[in-house]
Parts: structure tokens; C-alpha cells; sequence
């Protein structure tokens, strides 16, 4: 499945469950502001002014206190309320998990982020003015590589079919090298973590699903996290996911003019995403997963300083401040200093933020379906900013 940074949500009712149970907040000072009403109102606003079926945060604050809110329904069918422990598709914060073990290769002097793709993947990335003799891991990791991004050729793709075909990552690769080059040296494309994974394979001679599993999903714990395969299904509590597409009166699946449609998109294959967007996960082992690594339990020094190493991003992906380090992304906060974290989208309607603040405050919200406007984007990335800045 495409999975795309939320700056790039395609242009994005349900009525409000109560928050969850929250411990008391810790003790704090006469100034100090408790963020959780502030949050569910932003969680309110996505399901009701928004429209959206629900969204969910847990967070977790300074002192390693934990809290969730949610609003509006998991699913729509039979009203069950939306919970932040369901499972959902992260999308894109899997090219976080991804990167992590390149990196763990890179300490074990196993892999080179300077060595050319062609290394690893000879003959692999070559026609159409793409060459892998010329391209890097680092660059890879980091959107430099001048890669288009297989999702294009796949934006038109018939959704009954898409949702069903299973993609090789050769495929992918294959599909995005007769696209045209991008215009900005700096691009986003799930491309680069498709191969990227194949690397990986290479230098482990092993599926690189199972080596992120072994490396970063086993050691930390992360037991709702995990590979789906060619399954199209969710297992375990999970929420559905929706989005909107347009109905000619003979397909729901048309994207043609019409009345909007809203679409369950729960049933999928994602194999299209690969390393670069195929994982299950839950609010609580994403945040989990960033503290591990911000903290340096997974990586040495040198390299987590290589992961956090950033370059200026497209300002119509990453925002006008938004820049992009080795699977990171940051941008700046309302309060002053800047986020750390990930962002992960996917056409069958998970939307989804994980997200850390310099002090250790952590937030991971996620909507189960697609935000359809530029305002209702905004909107979740308010949510995020209130609990880091609360």
C-alpha cells in the first residue's frame, strides 16, 4: 500500500466516546497546565467538525506517566467507540523501524550508508537515467536519492485490484524506475525503503521482516507490532479504516467525479507498502518503540547522531521548517524546540503520528480514516502539537 508522510494526506460522523481512564497527573507546578482537556477537544473536533470516524492519542509525559483519549468510533458498522489500544496500520512510521536495522548492520560493519546501492543490489536500480552506481544507502535512507516513488504509478490503480494484489519488492522497484525523475533532489518515495529492505536481505540472507522483528519488535517488546504478509486482514482488537472516493453510480471503486463515497478500507493487502509501510502496530508500542530509540537502546552514538542528521524536506511534505534525517522527521512546536518522530498514511485510511519532544514527552494519534481537507490535517497536527506543548 502507498504509505506517504502526513504533510501529504490526500485532500482530507461519528459522535464523541468519552476519554479513557487516566491515571492523576503527576505533581507539577502552580503554572503547569494539564493538556488532557485541551486534547480531547482536539480529538472531538476531528470526529465532529471534521467529520472524520475516529481518533485516538496516548501519551506519554515527562515523568513516564501514561494517559489516552479518543473520540468517535472504531467502527462504524456496529458503533463500537474508538480506543487507543486497538491495532492499526502505521504506514510510513515502519521506514523508522526499517532504518533502525540498517543502522544496527551499519555498527556491525556490515553494511556501508556511503557504499553505492549497486554494491548490494547490482544491476538493480538502472534504465531511465536511474543508476545505483550512483546512489548511496545514506541517500536512500534520507529521500536524496533522486528516486520517484512507485505509489505514482499506482495512483490510478483500480482499488478493488489494489487492495488484493500482492507486489514483489522487484516489482515495485520496477514500477517506480519508469517513472519520471522528480523535480527537487530531495523526494519522498517509499521506493527508497522497499530497497533499502532488500539490502538488508542481502547482507543478512535473511527476510528482512524477520530481521526487524529480531532486532527491534522482539527486544523491545512490541507485542502488537508485526509483519501482515500477504494477509489483508488486521489480527486481534483493531480499529477499521475508511476513506472517501468518488462513485459514478456504476463502481464505489471509481475515482471519478460523483457524490464522495466513503469507503471501509479495513481488508488489505499491503504488501505495496514493504519496508516502507507494511507494519501493525498500537499507539502504545510506537511510543514505545520512539523512546527506545531516542534514548539509544538500539543504536550507538555515532549512528543514532547519523539518524538525526537532517536535511531541508519539500515544504509541501514536511512543511516550511520540516526536514528529514536517516527515518526521522522533524519539525518545530508552538512552545519553542522541535518534534522528533514519524508521520504514516495509507490509502485504506490509517493516519497516524508518533512523535517526541526534546524534554521526552511522547504523543502517538491516529485516525482511522483519511483526513479529506487541508483544514482536518491541520487539525491532527494540532492534536500532536497540544500534548507535546501542554
Amino acid at each position: 500500500m502507498p504509505s506517504v508522510p502526513l504533510l501529504a494526506f490526500a485532500a482530507l460522523l461519528a459522535s464523541t466516546a468519552p476519554a479513557a481512564a487516566a491515571p492523576p497527573p503527576p505533581p507539577a507546578s502552580a503554572h503547569a497546565v494539564d493538556p488532557r482537556p485541551a486534547l480531547q477537544r482536539g480529538l472531538d473536533e476531528l470526529t465532529g467538525r471534521h467529520g472524520l470516524a475516529g481518533a485516538a492519542a496516548e501519551v506519554t509525559g515527562r515523568g513516564g506517566e501514561r494517559w489516552s483519549a479518543a473520540s468517535g468510533r472504531a467502527d462504524l458498522g456496529t458503533g463500537r467507540a474508538m480506543n487507543a489500544t486497538d491495532r492499526f496500520r502505521i504506514g510510513s512510521i515502519t521506514k523508522t523501524f526499517t532504518a533502525a536495522t540498517a543502522l544496527q548492520l551499519v555498527d556491525e560493519g556490515l553494511l556501508s550508508l556511503d557504499a553505492p546501492v549497486d554494491r548490494y543490489l547490482p544491476g538493480l536500480v538502472r534504465g531511465n537515467g536511474y543508476d545505483g552506481r550512483t546512489i548511496t544507502v545514506r541517500q536512500l535512507l534520507q529521500h536524496t536519492s533522486g528516486l520517484p516513488d512507485h505509489s505514482t504509478a499506482l495512483a490510478d490503480a483500480d482499488v478493488t485490484w489494489l487492495r488484493r494484489h500482492h507486489f514483489t519488492p522487484r516489482e515495485l522497484v520496477g514500477l517506480a524506475l519508469r517513472e519520471p525523475r522528480p523535480a527537487s533532489q530531495w523526494h519522498y518515495s517509499t521506493t527508497n525503503y522497499v530497497l533499502v529492505g532488500m539490502v538488508i536481505e542481502q547482507v543478512t540472507r535473511r527476510p528482512v521482516e524477520a530481521e526487524v522483528t529480531r532486532r527491534v519488535i522482539e527486544p523491545l517488546g512490541l507485542r502488537d507490532t508485526y509483519w501482515p504478509g500477504s494477509s489483508p486482514t488486521i489480527r486481534g482488537p483493531h480499529s477499521r479504516s475508511y476513506f472517501t472516493t468518488h462513485d459514478n453510480g456504476d463502481n464505489a471503486d471509481d475515482w471519478d467525479d460523483g457524490e464522495p463515497v466513503r469507503v471501509d478500507g479495513t481488508t488489505w493487502n499491503t504488501s505495496a507498502g514493504g519496508a516502507g509501510g507494511a507494519l501493525i502496530s498500537t499507539a502504545s508500542d510506537v511510543n514505545a518503540f520512539f523512546a527506545a530509540l531516542l534514548d539509544g537502546r538500539l543504536l550507538s552514538p555515532e549512528r543514532l547522531a547519523d539518524m538525526r542528521t537532517t536535511v531541508p524536506g519539500d515544504p509541501a511534505r514536511l512543511g516550511p521548517e520540516g526536514r528529514y534525517g536517516l527515518g526521522l522527521i522533524t519539525g518545530p512546536l508552538s512552545c519553542g524546540g522541535r518534534f522528533t518522530g514519524h508521520t504514516g498514511g495509507t490509502r485504506a485510511g490509517h493516519h497516524t503520528i508518533g512523535a517526541v519532544a526534546a524534554d521526552g514527552r511522547q504523543v502517538t494519534v491516529v485516525v482511522n480514516e483519511t483526513p479529506r481537507t487541508d483544514a482536518s490535517t491541520d487539525a491532527l497536527l494540532a492534536v500532536m502539537d497540544t500534548a507535546l506543548c501542554r
